[in-house]
C-alpha cells in the first residue's frame, strides 16, 4: 500500500494514483492505474503500469531550470527551496497541457483551477523579472512554474489573452527581435508558425506571443514523441523520429519537418533541441492535430557573435550536429520559393533597430548573412 496523497489528472480525467514527497515535491510511488490511456506520451508502461523513474522525470521536467536567469534570486524573493517546490505550490497546473495533481484530502475541480480560463497570480512572475514584491504572503498558484527553458519569461494576461513574454541575453538582447524576424519570414514562406512581436521594456526587447494551446489541446515535445518507440538505428534520428511520428498518427509531419529545417539552416538556429518543436493533440479523444505551429527560434542569426559568417554557423539541432549535414534531411524543396521573401530586408532592419544594442553595421551583416544563406540552400 502507499500512502495516496494525489490523483494523477489529465483535464476531468482521472489517470493514477499517486504518492508525492511534500518536502522534496518529487513522486516516491504509484498506485492505481485508473486510466492508462491517458498517461503521459512517451512514458514507459508495461501492463498498463507507468515506469516510476519515467513518470517522475517527467514530472520533475515540468520544473523551472535552475538555469533560468534571475532564478536563484527569484527563488529567495518567493522563500521557496527548489524550483520542484513550485510545481506543487501550483498543482502541476500548465498553459502547454491539461496534466495537473488532484489533492486527496481536498478535491478540486478542473473548471475552477485550470489556467486558461481562470485568472492567476503575477507573483511568480514579478518574481523572475525582478519587479518589486509588494505584498505577503506570496500568490504561487501560476503558470510561470512549469515554464521551461534559461531565458527570462513570464505568462500575463493581455487584453484577455495568455501571452509568453520573453527576454534575451547578452551581450546584444538579440533573441526577441529574432523571433519577431523569423515570423516574418515564415509569414512569407506560408510556414505554419507562432506570431511574435517585439515589445521594449525598461530599454530591453522581449518578445510577445499568445498562447497556442486552448483547454482542449495540448503540446507534447519532441522528446517525448521520441520516446515512443525504440530506435533501430541511432546514425539515423530523423527518420526514428518521422516512424513515431507515422506511428502515432500525427498527420504532414514529413512536410512540416521539412520546412521547420529549412527555416533553422535559413536563420541558423543552433537551439532546435527535442523541447522547441512538438505535436499537438485534443486532450479529451485524444487524436493529434499535427504538428505544433513552429516557435521559439530566437536563438538564431548569430544571437551572441561578434563575428557574423554565414558560412560558419553555428551548431544544428536536433538531428544532426551541422545546418549542412541536416538540410539534406529535406525531402521537398517544391514548396520553397525565394521569391516569397521580396521585402523581408525592411523587416530585418526595422526590427533589429528597435534594440538599442544592436547597432547599424550588425543589423547590414545580419541581413547579408541572412541573404547569402538564401542562396546557399538554393546551390
Amino acid at each position: 500500500m502507499i500512502n495516496v496523497n494525489y490523483i494523477l489528472t489529465h483535464r476531468k480525467t482521472a489517470v493514477a494514483e499517486i504518492e508525492i514527497n511534500p518536502k522534496r515535491a518529487n513522486i516516491t510511488a504509484v498506485g492505481r492505474v485508473i486510466n492508462a490511456n491517458h498517461l503521459p506520451v512517451g512514458i514507459t508502461v508495461v501492463n498498463n503500469i507507468p515506469d516510476i523513474d519515467d513518470l517522475n522525470d517527467w514530472w520533475q521536467g515540468r520544473s523551472i531550470p535552475a538555469s533560468r536567469q534571475n532564478f536563484l534570486r527569484a527563488m529567495e524573493n518567493m522563500d521557496v527551496s527548489s524550483s520542484q517546490e513550485l510545481i506543487l505550490k501550483c498543482l502541476g497546473l500548465s498553459l502547454s497541457d491539461q496534466y495537473w495533481v488532484n489533492p486527496v484530502q481536498n478535491q478540486l475541480r478542473w473548471e475552477d483551477i485550470n489556467f486558461f480560463d481562470n485568472p492567476f497570480s503575477e507573483d511568480v512572475g514579478n518574481a523572475l523579472f525582478c519587479e518589486t514584491m509588494n505584498s505577503r504572503p506570496l500568490d504561487l498558484l501560476a503558470p510561470d512554474n512549469t515554464s521551461d527553458g534559461w531565458l527570462k519569461k513570464r505568462w500575463k494576461i493581455i487584453d484577455g489573452k495568455r501571452c509568453l513574454i520573453k527576454g534575451g541575453s547578452d551581450p546584444f538582447h538579440q533573441e526577441p527581435c529574432n523571433e519577431a524576424i523569423a515570423t516574418a519570414i515564415m509569414q512569407r514562406l506560408k510556414i505554419n508558425h507562432i506570431p511574435y512581436r517585439v515589445s521594449i521594456q525598461k530599454g530591453l526587447p522581449y518578445s510577445i506571443c499568445e498562447n497556442f494551446i486552448t483547454s482542449d489541446t495540448e503540446l507534447v515535445s519532441g522528446f517525448y514523441i521520441h520516446n515512443t518507440r525504440r530506435i533501430k538505428n541511432p546514425n539515423d534520428f530523423y527518420t526514428h523520429f518521422l516512424e513515431c511520428c507515422n506511428e502515432l498518427k500525427i498527420p504532414n509531419a514529413q512536410e512540416d519537418f521539412d520546412k521547420m529545417l529549412t527555416l533553422d539552416y535559413l536563420i541558423a538556429n543552433k537551439d532546435r533541441h527535442m523541447s522547441n518543436f512538438g505535436a499537438v493533440r485534443n486532450a479529451q479523444t485524444l487524436e493529434w492535430t499535427g504538428l505544433a505551429p513552429v516557435y521559439d527560434s530566437g536563438t538564431s542569426l548569430w544571437h551572441n557573435k561578434l563575428d557574423i559568417d554565414p558560412k560558419t554557423a553555428p551548431c544544428s539541432k536536433p538531428f544532426l550536429g551541422t545546418h549542412e549535414e541536416q538540410i539534406k534531411s529535406v525531402k521537398d524543396f517544391s514548396w520553397f520559393d525565394p521569391s516569397l521573401l521580396s521585402g523581408i530586408r525592411d523587416d530585418f532592419y526595422n526590427i533589429l533597430s528597435l534594440s538599442p544594442h544592436i547597432n547599424e553595421q550588425r543589423i547590414h551583416s545580419i541581413w547579408n548573412a541572412f541573404k547569402t544563406r538564401v542562396d546557399m540552400i538554393m546551390c
